[in-house]
């Protein structure tokens, strides 16, 4: 085994049995937040270039289909149906799979496929992909990096506990605004909330694949549940919504625009909010509006007080 074999394995084990312990915990969020990353990083190794991977073809495939458990986990976790849980006694027996997938040669013991073949971009790698001309003015401009590796559309997370005095955030994401929306492959939304250094205070969510494209709108009607009650938030964090959809042709997931929310616009009720030039400016030092046409992201705002 070479040492990269031996370090990758090493990292993975380690993941894998810091996600057990939480979900053995109950810290749920927690749980789901690891196994998520952890599946981000298997499904990337299993899509690599053969002459990039220290794994076999065979190997690879077993390693993808890890991941699929570990994403089956998560979604159980975020699930009010019992009877479609993956449960984490049946987690825990892939664990000495991972350790000894060099020598695994057993059928796998669950009837999962691999997540479909998508291009999986590490944090950052999307500013490095050629520009690409579907702006809505024409222009161009790089993808966005993400602060976590992308996850599957649909990891979104429970309210939390109510605490006394304490207020928390749930987020109707209703449409979005765009010219070409009809165009738009398996659009999704993600959802962070930034500090000013565009550091994450909170877990990144995905909505669910859009409900329905109709005219110039994207349709969601999803409820994100900010993971952190708003007075706890330092000042001058904001939330940020990325649109993303698939392309085909070049085989990853883009960021199309953005959207964000600062907190004095943190109020009950209806709000519409611009759309802005990938990348995603955390920082919000260089925002160049998407387009000049009245499109926006649709939002509704229920805050929780107890």
């Amino acid at each position: 085994m070479s040492e990269a074999a031996r370090s990758l394995l090493q990292r993975w084990g380690a993941s894998f049995r810091k996600g057990t312990d939480f979900d053995s915990w109950g810290q749920l969020v927690e749980a789901i937040d690891e196994y998520q990353i952890l599946a981000r990083h298997l499904q990337k190794e299993a899509q690599s270039q053969h002459n990039n991977s220290e794994f076999t073809e065979d190997q690879k495939k077993t390693i993808a289909k890890i991941a699929t458990c570990l994403e089956l986990r998560s979604a159980a976790l975020q699930s009010t149906q019992a009877q479609d849980e993956f449960k984490l006694e049946d987690l825990k027996k892939l664990e000495p799979i991972l350790k000894n997938i060099l020598t695994y040669n057993k059928e796998f013991p669950f009837d999962v496929q691999p997540v479909p073949l998508r291009k999986i971009l590490a944090p950052g790698e999307e500013e490095h992909l050629e520009f690409e001309e579907d702006d809505e003015e024409g222009g161009a401009g790089a993808g966005s990096p993400d602060s976590f590796p992308p996850r599957v559309p649909g990891t979104l997370l429970p309210r939390l506990p109510s605490e006394p005095g304490m207020t928390l955030l749930t987020i109707t994401i209703e449409k979005i605004g765009l010219k070409d929306a009809g165009q738009c492959i398996d659009p999704y939304i993600t959802v962070s909330v930034k500090d000013l250094n565009g550091i994450d205070l909170t877990p990144v969510q995905d909505t669910p694949v859009a409900l329905r494209k109709e005219d110039t709108y994207v349709h969601f009607n999803v409820h994100i549940e900010i993971q952190k009650h708003i007075e706890k938030l330092t000042k001058g964090a904001a939330i940020f919504f990325e649109f993303k959809h698939y392309k085909p042709k070049k085989r990853f997931t883009s960021t199309k625009c953005f959207a964000f929310m600062e907190m004095d616009e943190i109020k009950p009720g209806a709000i519409v909010i611009e759309l802005y030039k990938k990348p995603t400016d955390f920082k919000r030092k260089k925002l160049q509006l998407l387009t000049k046409k009245p499109l926006y992201l649709h939002l509704h705002q229920t805050l929780h007080k107890e």
